[in-house]
């Protein structure tokens, strides 16, 4: 079986997964459908708590160059 990528438009989405869902040669794997917004902005807010605990000395800040190299 062949892979294929494809980036359909929001508003376009759920109509092509309807029609392709009813092939039967089609099988289709999970859809990613990204962070919520109320998560991403969780995560900022997580990421400001840890730099305001840095600068309050509570919290150990690990230089770039290692977090970089860990990637």
């Amino acid at each position: 079986m062949k892979e294929v990528t494809l980036y359909i438009q929001e508003n376009k989405f759920k109509f092509f997964m309807d029609i392709v869902r009813n092939f039967d040669f089609v099988k289709v794997g999970d859809v990613d459908n990204g962070d919520t917004k109320e998560t991403i902005l969780a995560n900022i807010k997580t990421g400001l708590d840890e730099i305001k605990q840095i600068e309050k000395g509570k919290l150990k800040a690990r230089p770039a160059k290692d977090f970089l190299n860990e990637l």
